[in-house]
């Protein structure tokens, strides 16, 4: 297969003139840690933004950053660090669930597939972070779209449309986002040994309390044997953490009310700054998910009904769950076979509520599955007409999503 590496967007923009006249199919990518996520791409060539790097702007004061789309992410959150800053939206790694290695994530990646972490519940998504962008959709277009502020989105915001498209509508070539400033201290309180429907339960009553928590995870047994921090992972049980950030005054108020609202649950322990840093950092790359080649699918459902879905799913197929959101996403391994549990884990959605992706698969697995959650028909008439205005020739990521387009 051809590697397309442009250096700029009128370059990007002449391959994507000449791939549509001849109708020429591409596969986006950034570095390629994600190309074993979602349906295989069958295409004649692949365009890599890898060349098109560099931190174009950075005001710290203004907690501002623009990049390329190419610039690796461990360069931008290097730099945002420098001056105690941060990607508020915690981005998560699929490519490290793949084998990819982890230090080639490119920031433009992490936009174009929404990458959000645990921070999701208290600061949101990654597209909620993003102010601007510049791309090139199928037609060889370049286009812009926000700006420095969010006052500057006005209309339709593409920005937060394209921002999880899997490179399927447009090539994004630069990001301008959000940056926050680091919290000054981080605790995080525990509870040992809860069952998912209490876990889920006692989740769901801190994030009704007032204490801003920025972290909400249920590991079940078989996850937390995974985990790489020695402490956690010997004391051999499921954990329930809940994360609260900020200045050390304001912690030191809110962890000892948020730990009388929970003692009705059990015995709350605590990890102080450093060891929640190790703790929330492995979550973040996913650590008890990397091991081995098992399907995994990535569910987003109300938090409420989180362990009846898992539970439902368990009736069908031996599984294991990582609760994240409080509940509303649930990271699932299941065995092997022929559809990777696609039908069974459908049914429990659908009756449920909620949608599934399949993020880890087996390439002929994830060719003949339904990868992403199956659009209804209103809904997938409007992703045609989007596909048809963006990328008319579809070239560009063709299938990637959904099949046909």
């Amino acid at each position: 297969m051809q590697n397309i590496r442009p250096i700029d967007e009128r370059e990007c923009a002449r391959v994507f003139n000449d791939a549509a006249a001849t109708g020429t199919a591409l596969d986006i990518r950034g570095s390629g840690t994600k190309i074993n996520v979602g349906r295989p791409v069958t295409a004649e060539a692949f365009v890599s933004t890898r060349s098109m790097r560099g931190i174009t702007l950075y005001e710290p004061n203004e907690m501002v950053m623009t990049a390329r789309a190419g610039t690796l992410l461990w360069e931008v959150e290097e730099q945002v660090a420098a001056k105690r800053q941060m990607l508020a939206f915690e981005p998560i790694d699929y490519g490290a669930l793949t084998g990819a290695d982890p230090r080639e994530t490119t920031v433009g990646s992490v936009f174009a597939t929404n990458a959000s972490g645990a921070r999701r519940i208290l600061y949101g998504a990654a597209r909620d972070h993003l102010l601007g962008l510049r791309g090139i959709n199928g037609r060889g277009e370049i286009f812009k779209a926000g700006g420095r502020v969010m006052k500057n989105v006005t209309g339709v915001d593409l920005c937060r449309g394209l921002s999880g498209s899997w490179g399927t509508l447009a090539l994004i070539s630069e990001v301008t986002f959000k940056v926050l400033p680091v919290p000054a201290q981080t605790c995080t309180l525990l509870l040992l040994g809860l069952q998912d429907e209490f876990a889920i339960e006692t989740l769901c009553a801190a994030m009704m309390t007032p204490y801003e928590v920025s972290g909400a995870v249920h590991l079940q047994r078989g996850m937390v044997a995974r985990l790489a921090h020695e402490g956690l992972r010997q004391q051999g049980d499921a954990i329930t953490a809940i994360r609260l950030e900020n200045f050390p005054k304001s912690i030191s108020y809110r962890k000892e009310r948020l730990k009388d609202a929970l003692k009705i649950y059990g015995e709350v322990h605590e990890l102080e700054h450093d060891n929640s840093l190790l703790f929330w950092n492995e979550l973040r790359r996913l650590t008890p998910l990397q091991r081995g080649t098992a399907p995994l699918w990535r569910i987003s459902t109300k938090p409420t009904a989180g362990p009846a879905l898992v539970k439902a799913i368990s009736s069908y197929m031996a599984c294991h769950a990582f609760y994240d959101w409080s509940g509303g996403l649930i990271w699932l391994e299941v065995p092997e076979t022929s559809d990777a549990g696609a039908a069974d884990i459908r049914r429990a959605v659908a009756q449920h509520g909620g949608h599934a992706t399949l993020v880890r698969a087996a390439p002929q697995v994830r060719a003949a599955v339904d990868v992403f959650q199956p659009l209804a028909s209103g809904l997938e008439m409007i992703s045609r007409r989007l596909k048809s205005a963006f990328d008319p020739a579809g070239i560009l990521n063709p299938g990637r999503m959904y099949a046909g387009f």
